[in-house]
């Protein structure tokens, strides 16, 4: 029996609505499992700031991802992983994204600020003649080249946290082919996501090779620009794929006077902090142990194992899109693995602790709950908006058909006003292109 077209809509409303109520679950879930240090910010964020709980989330995840850096790896299943990931925020102007990008970095950028105190400190006392030309330590990189990216990362080869508070403008690079900004900055993130080497020569700089990288990337966007994202080799490519999507999920209308606690900011900037020193220690010169190996109790790895013989038979029957990504969760599964505990031993510092069965547990939470983020992600702002095509789009193929503005009025049911202001605008581009 064929379903009319507002059967089919009532479904994808039903389906969408249901995706959206499983995310608000996980993400309950969620935040009752993860170390209080971080709850207690989320929650009062929300309170006090009305940040969405999500978009808070997602910011923190990419700072311990950053901070956690190439100091600690896993191993099982056969793979070595680190747990460097992407993030990509979806919202409306005026959803709070930056604040929650500022809030989860602040003691990245406080790190930065004392390293850049003291790389300017250096320069002032260099000597060209008799000293080493001084190295900038960096954690957090904006608005840069390529160029500059790689330079940076080769000089902090640990880390390095790619901060856009709008993405759109990397992603715009990423979508034209004729960019070789744009196309370099892809590969790097493609490449970078499972920290393969990058070898770097060129005429007017000095050649390098960052052995393994290890990029991060949190970044917002809006919802009208989700397009561009799977456009023009981005989907193809398996950059989608990389990214973990996190909409808009909760709303706080309350204003409420008030600030979040000084303890409540304290104890999250403290644990931040313990990561990114246990990395800073790692990255001198007289460190014997460069690399800490943390090990997996055989529950833990059985229940890995699991977990990714069920994600290898779940891609068989996933469709497009979903098949692809289904097999990068086979790797995101290690990273949020690896995440979940640096972020409960980073309270007590105890980096002889084993990872768990309970953190793979709430690592699977995690990865099931971006997967059904990229769902709401496709329903709401990309399959549809993709299969609707716009005013002009109906205009150019009435005029190519030599149909009349009338017929346009009564298909789109737009007043015969503006169907007539878009007609001569697209005709006038159709006449100059010809």
């Amino acid at each position: 029996m064929i379903k009319s077209k507002e059967d089919i809509e009532q479904k994808l409303d039903e389906l969408t609505a249901s995706e959206r109520e499983q995310s608000i679950l996980s993400l309950g879930k969620i935040l009752e499992l993860i170390p209080k240090e971080y709850s207690a910010l989320i929650n009062e964020a929300y309170k006090y700031k009305r940040i969405p709980k999500e978009y808070l989330l997602s910011s923190i995840l990419f700072s311990i991802s950053t901070a956690t850096g190439l100091t600690f790896f896993i191993e099982a299943l056969g793979y070595r992983n680190y747990a460097n990931l992407y993030f990509t925020i979806v919202g409306s102007r005026g959803d709070t994204k930056s604040e929650a990008l500022k809030l989860a970095t602040d003691p990245l950028k406080l790190e930065d600020d004392k390293s850049y105190d003291k790389f300017c400190s250096k320069v002032r006392e260099y000597n060209p003649e008799t000293d080493d030309e001084p190295i900038r330590k960096q954690i957090l990189l904006q608005n840069s080249t390529i160029e500059s990216v790689h330079k940076t990362h080769n000089e902090n080869p640990n880390s390095i946290g790619v901060y856009i508070d709008e993405i759109y403008t990397l992603i715009d690079k990423m979508c034209n082919s004729s960019s070789r900004d744009g196309v370099e900055w892809r590969t790097f993130l493609l490449q970078g996501y499972t920290n393969c080497y990058v070898d770097v020569g060129r005429k007017t700089t000095q050649s390098f090779r960052i052995k393994e990288t290890y990029p991060t990337l949190l970044g917002g966007i809006q919802n009208e620009f989700i397009t561009k994202l799977f456009a023009n080799g981005n989907l193809e490519s398996g950059f989608v794929d990389r990214q973990l999507f996190t909409p808009k999920l909760t709303e706080n209308n309350k204003l409420i006077r008030g600030k979040i606690s000084e303890n409540v900011l304290k104890d999250y900037s403290n644990a931040v902090a313990n990561i990114l020193e246990y990395k800073k220690q790692s990255e001198k010169q007289e460190e014997p142990i460069k690399k800490f190996k943390i090990t997996l109790t055989k529950e833990a790895e059985d229940r890995l194992f699991d977990y990714t013989q069920e994600l290898i038979n779940r891609k068989e029957s996933a469709g497009a899109i979903l098949k692809e990504y289904n097999s990068k969760m086979q790797i995101s599964i290690h990273k949020l693995s690896l995440i979940v505990h640096m972020m409960q031993i980073s309270i007590d510092m105890d980096f002889t602790k084993h990872l768990e069965k309970e953190t793979v547990e709430l690592a699977i939470i995690l990865n099931e709950y971006y997967l059904n983020n990229l769902k709401i992600i496709l329903n709401e702002n990309y399959q549809s908006k993709s299969k609707e095509p716009s005013l002009d789009d109906i205009i150019k193929i009435a005029i190519k058909n030599k149909a009349t503005q009338k017929s346009v009025v009564d298909i789109t049911k737009v007043t015969k006003g503006t169907v007539s202001k878009h007609w001569n605008r697209v005709k006038s581009k159709l006449e100059t292109a010809n």
